[in-house]
């Protein structure tokens, strides 16, 4: 009940899609808190706790570790999952929570929550209608001028790694969401701890820049931080170049909530969206959505290893 879980909690209860039934937390003032939104919501010990109670839905907002088993167990006792990203520290961890949900036939979905900004579904759209043309190049950045303030972020066997995991996860599955998931032919990156360049995996990275090379030719490139002088708080875009024109979502003076996103034509500028944008709880949202109207086991789930998989290649796994 930390602040992304108690922020998709309260966009699940004001959505009219759920009832928040049970909270759970080692923290009691986290638990006070997430009360305040959800005062008929008995406090569960723990996970065991939240499933005995025969929940429709969990919602899994804990340390990166945690995910893939304790998501494996919520859906080995017929609960439906949404969890907060990464699902799993690795593409193998992720498979497993895919293959549990599939064998539950439960509706499993993660918080890849830049895809429900207005900009981003504005930019997809547009792509899928061939607006772009053949889209061949792709440039994605996401600097954090902080750092996660948890010290298990920086253990890479709790958190699997560092602003790749954390920030890059995004860049990756926005490409490949927008792109209807081509096959990636080849994935190259270099990965750096305080300027220099990290030869094993005993540090958590903090900057990163990776290449990923497409199946159907299209080149995408990155670049994720933690701590970086940006200049400001934060650097967020994901620019589509296409024969056609282009396109690309950005960050409004550095803020990690707003953005802008507009479509190219030559020298002209088009604009698709702008702030104000309630995006940050719409992941969550769909899912109680469509768990509210019945929905089980989506195929689409497999889309998650795919991402993972890329993750593991910029890391050399």
């Amino acid at each position: 009940m930390g602040w992304i879980g108690r922020h998709r909690m309260e966009a699940i209860a004001n959505s009219g899609f759920g009832r928040i039934a049970a909270v759970a937390d080692t923290s009691a003032e986290m638990i006070g808190a997430a009360r305040e939104t959800a005062p008929d919501a008995q406090v569960a010990d723990g996970l065991d706790g939240l499933l005995a109670m025969g929940l429709d839905g969990i919602v899994i907002a804990t340390p990166s570790a945690m995910h893939a088993e304790q998501s494996v167990r919520a859906l080995q006792a017929g609960t439906a999952v949404f969890c907060q990203k990464p699902l799993g520290r690795t593409a193998g961890e992720v498979r497993q929570v895919v293959d549990a949900a599939r064998a539950a036939d439960r509706l499993l979905a993660v918080d890849l929550s830049y895809r429900f900004t207005e900009g981003m579904r504005a930019i997809r759209e547009r792509i899928a209608r061939g607006e772009l043309g053949k889209v061949y190049a792709v440039d994605l950045v996401f600097h954090n001028a902080y750092g996660p303030d948890k010290p298990w972020f920086y253990d890479p066997a709790l958190s699997g790694g560092g602003c790749v995991m954390d920030l890059g996860v995004h860049l990756v599955d926005l490409a490949l969401w927008a792109l209807d998931f081509p096959g990636v032919e080849n994935v190259t990156s270099r990965l750096f701890a305080g300027g220099e360049v990290l030869a094993g995996a005993d540090r958590c990275e903090d900057y990163a820049t990776a290449r990923v090379d497409l199946a159907d030719g299209t080149a995408v490139d990155l670049a994720c931080s933690w701590k970086v002088s940006a200049g400001q708080d934060a650097v967020i875009g994901a620019s589509f170049y296409g024969t056609g024109g282009g396109a690309a979502l950005r960050n409004v003076n550095g803020s990690f909530y707003d953005f802008t996103a507009e479509a190219y034509h030559g020298t002209s500028r088009e604009t698709l969206s702008t702030p104000p944008d309630e995006w940050g709880g719409r992941a969550a949202v769909d899912w109680a959505r469509r768990l509210s109207e019945g929905a089980r086991f989506d195929p689409a789930a497999e889309r998650l290893v795919d991402v993972a998989a890329v993750l593991d290649r910029i890391y050399g796994r």
